[in-house]
C-alpha cells in the first residue's frame, strides 16, 4: 500500500523570536536549539551500515538500462579501505583530495572516505576540464597542492589532466587505478582519524562560479554538513518517519547537490537514485525515464528542471501517479519559480492525489551549508523562503525599500580558501555574513508569516530616472507574462531610460504558436515567427499595464537564438542563469538593444499598451 503521509505531513510551525533595534533592523532567531549533531558525517554511515545494512543508500545506471546498487554496509566497506588508502598516501588537512568527475557511486565513495578521517574534498565542476580554456582549472589545482586527483571518466579527462600541473599529486584516472585503491586494508589509523574528526574540521572546499574572476573557495567544516541535516529534520519532522527516496541530477561540485542532496540520504538512512539526466534540451529524457521507474517521497530541482517535468505529467496521467505516488514534498532551489510553474504544480498534483502537493524553497548559499531559512507552513506562493532555521540567525537590515540580508549560525563558513583577506568584506563587525541579498515580509504586520526573497541587490541598477530595478521580481515577471515564448531572460537598463530584456526563448511554446513552421525550425526562424512576436509583445504590454512604473516596465526586447553556455559561466552547472556574465559576454546585442535606430529583432514597446493595439 503506497505511503499515505503526503496526505498529512507533520511540519513543524514557525516561532521566531524577533529582536527590533534602534537603528530599523531586525535580528530573527528560530525559538528553538539545534538538536545534538555528530561530529562529522561518517558517523551517519557507520550508524545505516548496522542499522539498515541492506538498504539500498546509491544507485546509478549500469550502461545497459538498469541500475547498479551499493547498500550501506558495501559503502562502508568500500569507504573504510579508501580512508586507508588516502592516508597511505599522506593525505589531509594541508593535502586535501580534488574531484574532477560528476556524480557517481565512485565519487560519493571517495568523498566520504576522505571527509571521516580529516581530508578536505574539493569538487571541481566538469565544466572546468571540458572548456577550451583550463585556466580555472589549473589555477584551482594550484591553489589546492592536493595530494590526490580523481578523475573517473577514462575518456574525457585526460586532454585537461595533461594541461594542468599534477605534481606532487598522485592521479588515479579510470576504473582500475580506483579499484586499486580498494586493496588497502583499514585499521587503527582509519579508527584514529576517525575518532579525531570534528565538528571544525573541513570536510569541503566549494568552489564559486568565478563570473566575475578566479573561484573562491568556500571552507565547509563538518559542522556546516550536520547541522543543516538536523534543523532540516527539526522543521520536517516527518522526514523521521521513513527514509527518503530521492532521483536527484544536481551536481556534487555545488552545495545544493553535494553537501545537502547526499547528505539527507546519508543522515536520514535514505537511497539516492543518481539521475545522468539535466534540464536542458537533449538531456532531460534520461530523467523522465529515471523518474518513470522511481517514484520519489522527495523531489528536489531548480525551477528549470520542474518546467521540463510539467508537460510529461500533463500528459501522461499514469506517469504524473506514479510520480505522486509516495511524493511527501517538492523542494526547490536555484533561483525563483515563476508563478505559472507552481500554478500548474499544484494543478497536476491536485489531480493526482486529490490535493495540492507541499512545494517549499530555502534560503541560503554555499557559505551557509546551504540551508539558512525555511519555509514550513504552506507557503503562499513562488519566492517564499520561510524564516531561520534552528541554529541561524538572520539580521534584516534596511536597504531602499527592503531589506538587506545577513546570516550567522553554526552552519556558516569560517571564510574563503587561503583568502584570509577577504575576511573584511565578508564578515561585519558582530560576524554575520554579508549576502547582498535583499527580502521583504509576507506580511509587515506579522512577521512570523516568513519572508520573500528578492534576489541579489547587487544584480539590482538604478535607471537615469533614479528608479531602483529588482532584477529578479521583473524576470520572474516576464516570464510569468509570455511563458510560452519566455524560459529566462537577462534584464538590461543600468544607467538606461528603461529596462530591456534579451529573452532566452522556449523553443517547445515557440513551436507550439506556430505549428507551421514544423518541429525542426530553428531559433532563429522561431525568433522572427509573426506569431511568436506577437504573443510576446502582447504578454508583455499587459505586464506593463500592471506594472507602469518605470523600476518595472519593460521598454524594448529582443529574443536570443544562442542559448546560454555553461563552459563560459552564462549558466551554472544547476542551469540558473547568471545575469552579470551573460550582459557581460552579450554586450553588443545590449548596445543594439538600445540603439536609436535598432535592428528589426529589437521589438520596442508602446510605453501604454492602450495607445496602440498589439
Amino acid at each position: 500500500m503506497p505511503f499515505e503521509s503526503h496526505r498529512a505531513v507533520n511540519l513543524a510551525p514557525p516561532r521566531p523570536r524577533i529582536e527590533r533595534r534602534g537603528d530599523g533592523s531586525l535580528l530573527l532567531a528560530h525559538s528553538e536549539n539545534l538538536d545534538s549533531m555528530p561530529p562529522h558525517p561518517g558517523h551517519w554511515l557507520r550508524h545505516w551500515a548496522e542499522a539498515a545494512p541492506e538498504r539500498t543508500f546509491l544507485a546509478e545506471r549500469d550502461g545497459a538500462g538498469g541500475w547498479r546498487h551499493i547498500d550501506f554496509a558495501a559503502t562502508r566497506e568500500h569507504v573504510d579501505r579508501l580512508s586507508a588508502a588516502l592516508l597511505e598516501r599522506g593525505l589531509g588537512p594541508e593535502r586535501p583530495l580534488a574531484i574532477l568527475s560528476g556524480n557517481s557511486i565512485r565519487h560519493a565513495l571517495i568523498s566520504l572516505a576522505a571527509i571521516q578521517v580529516g581530508v578536505p574534498v574539493a569538487p571541481l565542476s566538469v565544466a572546468y576540464s571540458m572548456a577550451e580554456d583550463r585556466d580555472k582549472l589549473g589555477y584551482l589545482i594550484e591553489l589546492l597542492r592536493p595530494g590526490l586527483i580523481f578523475a573517473e571518466a577514462e575518456t574525457g579527462f585526460a586532454p585537461a589532466l595533461g594541461a594542468i600541473d599534477t605534481a606532487g599529486a598522485t592521479v588515479v584516472h579510470g576504473p582500475a587505478p580506483f579499484e586499486a585503491l580498494l586493496e588497502a586494508r583499514p585499521g587503527a589509523a582509519v579508527e584514529a582519524a576517525f575518532a579525531a574528526a570534528g565538528p571544525e574540521d573541513v570536510a569541503k572546499i566549494l568552489f564559486t562560479s568565478g563570473s566575475t574572476g578566479m573561484p573562491k573557495g568556500v571552507v565547509t567544516p563538518n559542522r556546516m554538513l550536520t547541522s543543516n541535516q538536523v534543523a532540516w529534520r527539526q522543521v520536517h519532522p516527518f522526514l523521521a518517519e521513513r527514509p527518503p527516496v530521492m532521483v536527484d541530477w544536481l551536481p556534487w561540485n555545488h552545495c545544493f547537490g553535494g553537501s545537502f542532496v547526499l547528505n539527507l540520504a546519508l543522515a536520514r538512512g535514505g537511497s539516492l537514485y543518481i539521475d545522468p539526466g539535466k534540464p536542458m534540451p537533449g538531456q532531460f529524457q534520461a530523467t523522465l525515464q529515471c523518474l518513470a521507474e522511481v517514484a520519489p517521497t522527495i523531489y528536489l530541482n531548480v525551477p528549470a528542471g520542474i518546467d521540463l517535468l510539467l508537460p510529461a505529467l500533463e500528459g501522461d496521467a499514469a506517469f504524473a501517479a506514479h510520480f505522486f505516488r509516495d511524493l511527501e514534498l517538492i523542494f526547490y532551489a536555484g533561483s525563483i519559480l515563476p508563478k505559472p510553474l507552481w500554478e500548474r504544480l499544484e494543478a497536476i498534483a491536485a489531480r493526482s492525489l486529490g490535493k495540492p502537493v507541499i512545494i517549499t524553497t530555502a534560503y541560503g548559499m554555499t557559505e551557509t551549508g546551504p540551508m539558512h531559512t525555511m519555509a514550513v507552513e504552506p507557503a503562499p506562493g513562488p519566492s517564499h523562503v520561510g524564516l531561520p532555521t534552528p541554529g541561524s540567525e538572520l539580521l534584516l537590515i534596511p536597504h531602499e525599500d527592503v531589506y538587506e540580508i545577513r546570516c550567522r549560525g553554526i552552519n556558516v563558513t569560517p571564510g574563503y580558501f587561503k583568502r584570509d583577506d577577504l575576511d573584511a568584506e565578508v564578515f561585519d563587525g558582530e560576524g554575520f555574513l554579508i549576502t547582498d541579498d535583499a527580502a521583504r515580509f509576507v506580511d509587515p504586520e506579522t512577521p512570523q508569516r516568513g519572508l520573500v526573497f528578492l534576489g541579489r541587490i547587487g544584480s539590482n541598477f538604478k535607471l537615469l530616472t533614479g528608479s531602483w530595478v529588482q532584477t529578479d521580481a521583473v524576470r520572474v515577471g516576464v516570464i510569468a507574462a509570455a511563458p510560452q515564448v519566455v524560459r529566462d531572460a537577462l534584464i538590461c537598463g543600468a544607467d538606461r531610460k528603461e529596462i530591456g530584456l534579451l529573452i532566452f526563448p522556449n523553443l517547445g511554446g515557440c513551436r507550439w504558436l506556430c505549428p507551421e513552421l514544423g518541429g525542426n525550425a530553428s531559433p532563429a526562424e522561431l525568433a522572427a515567427a509573426p506569431a511568436v512576436r506577437r504573443y510576446l509583445r502582447q504578454g508583455l504590454q499587459q505586464y506593463n499595464a500592471q506594472h507602469p512604473n518605470s523600476s518595472r516596465r519593460i521598454g524594448r526586447v529582443r529574443i536570443l537564438t544562442e542559448p546560454p553556455r555553461v563552459y563560459e559561466t552564462e549558466l551554472t552547472d544547476k542551469t540558473s542563469l547568471n545575469q552579470r556574465a551573460g550582459l557581460q559576454r552579450r554586450r553588443p546585442l545590449v548596445e543594439e538593444l538600445y540603439s536609436p535606430s535598432p535592428p528589426d529583432e529589437v521589438i520596442v514597446l508602446e510605453p501604454d499598451p492602450r495607445r496602440k493595439s498589439a
